[in-house]
């Protein structure tokens, strides 16, 4: 089952599939905006955003958990100051939408992949995330199916990381 956007990620004795960024995996150096590839490297699991109108009770973890709102996008332009950052919406610059009619957001973990501090182009919004009917690609994110991302939060601290290794 794994292929270039196909992977398996292993937690403990635990197996889920998992589906990866379209361009496959790249170096962590060599990631650019846009590119669909999903960085290499030992990433902090920085906190769960969630859809309070669908998970009407916050979903079990230890991570720091925020509900989203119709207002919370994420900004994905490399010129702007808030650059791979949560950002309100209505928002100037480019940015993603986090309250989607889709459920690939009803649950999101950022991943601290490029913002300690931002580097623009290096990539953004790189998420943990519900991944769509049979796994296809996402755009660089990692993306387990809703089951799957709920066991693994709930076995999930502050001090969890995720390793993508190629």
């Amino acid at each position: 089952m794994t292929g270039p956007s196909r992977g398996i990620l292993t937690a403990g004795e635990r197996q889920f599939a998992c589906a990866l960024g379209k361009g496959g995996l790249c170096p962590a150096e060599d990631k650019r905006e846009g590119d669909g590839r999903t960085p290499v490297g030992v990433f902090p699991l920085r906190h769960l955003m969630y859809r309070p109108d669908r998970w009407p009770v916050a979903p079990e973890t230890a991570l720091p958990v925020q509900p989203l709102t119709p207002q919370d996008g994420w900004c994905d332009d490399p010129a702007d100051r808030a650059y791979n950052r949560p950002v309100p919406l209505p928002y100037p610059a480019s940015h993603e939408l986090l309250w989607r009619d889709e459920a690939v957001y009803d649950l999101i973990v950022d991943l601290g992949y490029n913002d300690a501090p931002p580097q623009p182009g290096r990539g953004s919004a790189i998420f943990l995330h519900i991944a769509r009917e049979g796994y296809p690609p996402t755009e660089g994110c990692v993306a387990l199916s809703r089951e799957d991302l709920a066991w693994l939060l709930r076995h999930c601290g502050p001090e969890t990381v995720m390793e993508i290794r190629g």
